[in-house]
């Protein structure tokens, strides 16, 4: 249950898809708000609807998120996440980012149906640089939930093998810059760096 869970400075949460990362970092508000009538949670949503299938999954994951953490507010933030968590709350404030693959599938593939006047992509070193430091500079504590996409077998197609390559190694740089590190794997939490 939330109660039981304690709350780390920074804590990356990996695994694949419905294996349970995201419950974890909503357990983990839940725990933070229940802490403190003062205690705040945001959760910093990385996620952009492009077709009517997403806009239907974004918004069942809202209400849902709602229903199980009333007190976790909602953020977007699909670019600029190093501001996005120094303007989202101070050290009472529990942030979520959710989610790094999201995140990063748009600084390295932008929508090509984004207009002619769309501005050049950042460079993604750069950008994980400046979210590197605004982790390391969160006032509060800070959950970033990600997929784990590298266990399976090597892609074909260059693309996909250098974003399988680029996520990996966001996932080494963020995992490096937090306290705690959680596996999950079929709901479960496997602790690989910190306390549990």
């Amino acid at each position: 249950m939330a109660e039981a869970l304690t709350v780390a400075c920074s804590e990356l949460i990996l695994g694949g898809q419905k294996s349970g990362k995201s419950r974890r970092a909503e357990n983990l508000a839940a725990a933070w708000l229940a802490r403190s009538p003062d205690h705040r949670a945001v959760l910093i949503a990385t996620a952009e609807a492009h077709d009517d299938e997403m806009r239907a999954r974004i918004a069942r994951h809202q209400r849902e998120r709602a229903a199980r953490v009333p007190g976790l507010r909602t953020l977007e933030a699909r670019h600029d996440l190093p501001t996005a968590i120094a303007q989202a709350g101070g050290a009472d404030t529990l942030h979520i980012v959710d989610c790094l693959t999201l995140w990063l599938t748009q600084q390295l593939m932008p929508r090509e149906d984004s207009g002619p006047n769309r501005p050049p992509a950042p460079d993604w070193r750069a950008q994980t640089a400046l979210f590197i430091e605004a982790i390391r500079a969160c006032p509060g504590p800070i959950v970033l939930v990600g997929n784990e996409i590298g266990l399976g077998v090597i892609p074909l197609g260059r693309e996909v093998r250098a974003f399988v390559d680029a996520l990996g190694t966001l996932n080494q740089q963020v995992a490096a810059a937090c306290e705690r590190v959680t596996l999950m794997a079929a709901g479960l939490p496997l602790t690989l760096k910190g306390q549990p």
